[in-house]
């Protein structure tokens, strides 16, 4: 029995296990900017607080929003939804959306004035970031997400934004290998949403939600999963020609990321439809955060 309002209600809202996906943007960031040695700890971890913050307001917000609309119905496959389940109130829940919205803008702030050496970690074009980010928070589950968008979202809201803005704040430029960083990420976090949207295709029709794995089925679902990972992983040799990773590196990066990501798209085709594909979730984090980590101990080598 869980409490109205209680901490592990507010814990389960939260969503602990999409928090890699915030994560892991930042970590690379940094870890580029700490091979150029230019990192510096306290912007960094702002930008993660950030980071953070901005990805449980997020979860905040689809589980109000989707209660109001009427997509978590009783036929739910995926994890229960505190607001749905009547765990925590919606005064309750937009207040915490308000609070949470707060700290990842006094984040944001700590990093716009943040100094160190008397360097400038970040100018106003970093307040536009931070405005499209809190924008697309409420987008994407009010709009975009209904047409398809959210995989274009990942890929700006969970790439080029996070690992881009990151090595900025450190190190006040761009580069190709930036680029390169904020794709892979942008594609491998993009696999936790299609796991999602590949066990909700039949949900998603009867709410009107069209995503992409609801408009053209399973197998495109299933296809698109595992693309994902191998094009993330065919990415990463762009960073060997670069000079970020030795092919060694490569093989024991992403090439074993890919063996695992392999691995768990076999019992998700297996799987095929219902409850049990929640699994899955836990195993596709597990492997984009696996992902991460090795990659940011390589490139910072």
């Amino acid at each position: 029995m869980i409490r109205t309002n209680s901490p592990k209600a507010w814990l389960l809202a939260a969503r602990p296990k999409t928090l890699t996906a915030a994560f892991i943007p930042v970590l690379l960031g940094s870890a580029l900017a700490f091979s150029d040695r230019m990192f510096e700890t306290v912007p960094a971890m702002l930008c993660l607080l950030f980071a953070f913050f901005m990805q449980i307001a997020a979860n905040f917000i689809n589980d109000l929003l989707d209660f109001q609309k009427g997509t978590d119905r009783e036929d739910r496959l995926g994890p229960k939804r505190v607001c749905a389940e009547g765990w925590i109130t919606l005064r309750a829940m937009r207040r915490g959306i308000f609070v949470t919205l707060a700290f990842a803008c006094l984040c944001g702030l700590g990093v716009l004035f943040a100094t160190w050496g008397n360097l400038p970690h970040g100018g106003w074009e970093l307040v536009l970031l931070g405005v499209l980010c809190l924008l697309f928070a409420f987008l994407y589950t009010t709009i975009l997400s209904y047409y398809g968008w959210g995989d274009v979202l990942v890929l700006v809201f969970f790439g080029f934004i996070p690992v881009g803005g990151t090595y900025y704040v450190l190190a006040g430029m761009l580069n190709v290998d930036v680029l390169l960083l904020s794709v892979i990420s942008g594609l491998v976090i993009d696999t936790l949403l299609t796991i999602n949207n590949y066990r909700d295709r039949e949900q998603d029709k009867i709410s009107g939600k069209l995503t992409l794995v609801a408009r053209y089925g399973e197998r495109f679902g299933a296809g698109m999963y595992l693309g994902l990972g191998m094009a993330a992983v065919l990415l990463c040799i762009g960073l060997v020609f670069t000079g970020r990773l030795t092919w060694m590196e490569f093989v024991w990066a992403p090439c074993v990321y890919f063996y695992l990501h392999s691995l768990t798209w076999r019992k998700m085709v297996q799987m095929r439809e219902g409850e049990k594909l929640n699994s899955i979730l836990g195993e596709t984090s597990r492997n984009m955060l696996f992902l991460g980590l090795l990659l940011s101990v390589a490139i910072s080598n």
